[in-house]
């Protein structure tokens, strides 16, 4: 086999996991690298159930294993396989998805990828007033 099959990682390891998000952070996206923080922190709670922390590491597993239903290299969805993945396992842990969790993955996300990424400038937040629209 050639050397960087050999490197491939052939379980989930808290290491394969840091390694995969940082050299494919940019490839991935913001959405899908929060995500994955999220329940990465979500499963380093104490208080997290022991069936949640399975859901949450067998999806990311199946974002650090090199098979996937479809390859990350691949163009414009090579990470849609991997999202779904996430977004399956949030929803199904939800109930151990804290503030707290929530803001340490959207602070590590804002370190590597900068406060404004994947945001238009002009989107709302949950803080600002409520504006009216008038059409005439």
């Amino acid at each position: 086999m050639s050397d960087s099959v050999d490197q491939q990682p052939t379980a989930y390891s808290e290491q394969s996991f840091w390694d995969k998000l940082r050299k494919f952070a940019a490839q991935a996206g913001k959405q899908v690298v929060e995500r994955a923080l999220t329940l990465y922190y979500a499963a380093q709670r104490p208080e997290t159930p022991a069936w949640a922390k399975m859901v949450i590491y067998s999806s990311l597993a199946y974002f650090v294993l090199p098979t996937d239903a479809v390859p990350d290299f691949t163009p414009f969805v090579g990470y849609s396989d991997d999202l779904t993945a996430i977004l399956s396992a949030l929803s199904a842990v939800a109930m151990s998805i804290t503030p707290e969790v929530k803001a340490s993955a959207r602070q590590k996300a804002q370190e590597w990828f900068g406060e404004d990424a994947d945001q238009p400038h002009d989107c709302p937040q949950a803080g600002d007033p409520i504006r009216e629209i008038v059409i005439d």
